[in-house]
Formats: C-alpha cells, sequence, structure tokens
C-alpha cells in the first residue's frame, strides 16, 4: 500500500482534488493518506464495499472511544444522539421513526412549493452580476427543510449561520476558533429547538416536529434530547449538500455550456445524477471496523478507521466511460454522492427533488445565464462546494 501527501488544505486540491483522486486510484485500491494518518480508497468498488458491510460503520468501537475535551461538550452531547453517528439497534429505531414522519407523499408534497420559491427568488435577482449563492442555492433548501419541519422561515438565516458553524467541526483545519463557533451554534440551536418542540407539545400542526412528537407520545420512546438532535441532524444535512449541489451544478452546467434541453421532463433526472456524480457536496466519509476484516486484499483490524473517498468513487474509470466528462446522457448508474447502505442519506429524495424542479425552472427563466467571473471553491473540505458563484442574466 503505497503511502501519498497530499494537504486538504492546499490551494491547487481545494480547487481541483480530481487529480489527486486520479493518482490515488492509481496506486491500488487502497493508500495511505500521509496528511491524515489515515487508509483510505477511491476505488469504487472498496467504497461500495465498505458502505454496505455491516462489519464497518460509524459509531466508534468502546475501546477506541476517547473523551471530548470540555469545551467541546455541548456539541458532542447532540452528536451522541445522531443517528448519522449510530450504529443499530439505536440507529435502527431512530432511522425508522423520521422515515415514518419523512415519506414520500409528504416530500411529494413540496413540489409546488419548491416551484413557487425558485420563482419567487429568481424575480427578485437583481441586474447586473450577483451571486448565485445566496440569492438562490441556499435559500431553496434552508426555506423548504424549514416549512417541512414547522420552523418559522423567517429563522432561515439563524439556521443557516448555526448550520455553518456546526459542519465546521468536519472540515479540515479546525481551530479552537471552529470549534468555538461551533459549540455557541450548537448551544442556540438546541436552546431554539427545545422551545420550539416544547410549542409543537402544545399546539400540533401538519410538519415533521409534530409527526416526530407523535410517534414519541405512541410509545417509540424517542426522548427529547434525541428528537432535538435529530431535527438538528435534518436541518444541517437537509440543506448543506443541496447548497453546494446547487451551485457545483450550475458552476458546471455554465462551463460545459450543457444546453437547456438537458433538463427536459424525462432528461432532468438524469442530468441531476451525472451531476451528483460529477462534483458531489460530499467528498470524504469515513467508517470504523468492528472485526476483522479483508476488502480487496487490504485486513483491517477492528477499530481500525478506514476513509470512503466518495467523489474519486464516483469518478472510477472502472465503472463510468470517460468518467473526467461531464455527460448529462450518460446511461444512469448508481454512484455514491448520498452514500450507501444503512447510513445511506434520509435527504437524498428531497435533495434530487430540489434539484430536478430548481435547476430547469433557474435555466428557463435565465436562458442568458453565464458566468461573471470565474468560480472558485472554499475551502471546506471534507465538503466540497463553491465560495461564491458570480452570475449575470441580463
Amino acid at each position: 500500500m503505497q503511502t501519498l501527501s497530499q494537504s486538504p488544505t492546499d490551494s491547487a486540491f481545494v480547487q481541483n482534488p480530481y487529480p489527486f483522486y486520479n493518482r490515488a486510484r492509481a496506486a491500488g485500491p487502497f493508500f495511505h493518506w500521509q496528511d491524515y494518518d489515515l487508509t483510505c480508497t477511491g476505488s469504487a468498488a472498496a467504497v461500495n464495499a465498505i458502505l454496505r458491510d455491516r462489519r464497518f460503520g460509524r459509531e466508534v468501537p468502546e475501546e477506541k472511544r476517547r473523551l471530548a475535551p470540555d469545551h467541546l461538550a455541548p456539541f458532542y452531547a447532540v452528536e451522541a444522539h445522531s443517528m448519522l453517528e449510530l450504529e443499530p439497534p439505536r440507529h435502527t429505531r431512530l432511522r425508522g421513526l423520521v422515515l415514518r414522519a419523512f415519506t414520500s407523499r409528504r416530500i411529494g408534497a413540496l413540489d409546488p412549493e419548491i416551484r413557487a420559491l425558485s420563482h419567487e427568488l429568481i424575480d427578485a435577482f437583481p441586474h447586473g452580476p450577483f451571486d448565485l449563492l445566496p440569492a438562490f442555492a441556499q435559500k431553496i433548501p434552508v426555506i423548504i427543510i424549514a416549512r417541512l419541519l414547522g420552523v418559522p422561515e423567517e429563522m432561515s438565516d439563524d439556521l443557516l449561520r448555526w448550520s455553518n458553524a456546526m459542519v465546521g467541526m468536519y472540515m479540515a483545519g479546525r481551530t479552537r476558533e471552529t470549534e468555538d463557533r461551533a459549540v455557541s451554534a450548537t448551544e442556540a440551536f438546541v436552546s431554539f429547538m427545545r422551545s420550539y418542540v416544547e410549542e409543537r407539545r402544545r399546539r400540533p400542526a401538519d410538519d415533521l416536529i409534530t409527526s416526530l412528537i407523535s410517534a414519541e407520545e405512541a410509545g417509540e420512546k424517542l426522548t427529547t434530547d434525541e428528537l432535538i438532535t435529530t431535527c438538528i441532524l435534518l436541518l444541517n444535512a437537509g440543506h448543506e449538500a443541496t447548497v453546494h449541489s446547487i451551485g457545483n451544478g450550475v458552476k458546471t452546467l455554465l462551463e460545459t455550456r450543457t444546453p437547456v434541453a438537458a433538463f427536459a421532463p424525462d432528461k432532468a433526472a438524469a442530468t441531476v445524477e451525472e451531476i451528483l456524480r460529477y462534483d458531489p457536496p460530499l467528498h470524504l466519509f469515513t467508517r470504523h471496523a468492528y472485526d476483522e476484516v479483508e476488502v480487496m486484499g487490504r485486513t483491517f483490524r477492528r477499530g481500525e478507521e478506514v476513509g470512503l473517498l466518495l467523489a474519486a468513487a464516483n469518478r472510477d474509470p472502472g465503472v463510468w466511460d470517460r468518467p473526467d466528462h461531464f455527460n448529462p446522457a450518460r446511461p444512469e448508474k448508481t454512484n455514491v454522492a448520498f452514500g450507501g447502505g444503512l447510513h445511506f442519506c434520509v435527504g437524498a429524495p428531497l435533495a434530487r427533488l430540489e434539484l430536478q424542479i430548481a435547476l430547469p425552472i433557474l435555466f428557463e427563466r435565465c436562458p442568458t445565464l453565464r458566468l461573471a467571473e470565474t468560480p472558485r471553491y472554499a475551502d471546506v473540505y471534507h465538503f466540497h462546494g463553491l465560495k461564491r458563484l458570480m452570475v449575470a442574466c441580463n
């Protein structure tokens, strides 16, 4: 197994990590990423195998757990109840409750709201160059997830700010300042959600929070802390990846001069899948081995961590023809932009719906949409999204 060095905060890597992924994949199914001191894989076969193997999971084995520093206790108190970080049986119960409330019917019912909101935001576009991220890409996911949960959408700016601070805990180059922002945001988020859950107990409504409360009261044993953490997870994950996907997708579509015909009713879903495959919003996700496991010639000991390079797997030439080429007409195959297996992103159907509705409307309403400056990616690895996206459409 080869050892490779690549700083995740290096400017060239931030702007284009794919040459490193190609080099890493050429080194074999696994390599040692020196900067993380972590065994990683960008092989589609290895990534898919580990995502679906129950001998690997997100929860750190007990003997490998370390006590969090005191100043991070509020943040990890919330993480302790996150289904993203848990394994069965707790994960099964939490995910089951969410899926019972987060139904396809409820998601599908958001279609007209996403359409109306897309048109409303486009109507408010300024004359001259503007940043599409705050004007469109950020607003659609955070407003829609707020409506779904039943949270006042006038809170969307606070929700966005809290979420951005919290996900900073997962980014390379984390500092004490990053941690303090995350803790402050966590405390504000928990305080708000606790008061809102109490309000929904007194005054039920047709929203996801009320549905989760009902499930708890029906004997499902969802504690208030679990309910609060689940709502925070849905608010964070419900918009973070979609913001990056919209931004990355518009950038790619404009740079490749993809015709609006790619968003015809019978083609929109395939175009969105190609956007997610080509430049996904999350690039690195980790798993822990729960047993001694052999994968493609590499033996993992219990407790060992492995990094799954989702974006590299999505460009594996063993799966896709000319993987570095953006091709909306590409025959659809399963990609790992939203993970896979037990922890497959619960919000993926909503994210896909938002992309399939908002992007066609954007390009139909703004046929002259063009880049006003060269887009730059933000230094947010393990995530991958733009710092800003300056465009013009008049």
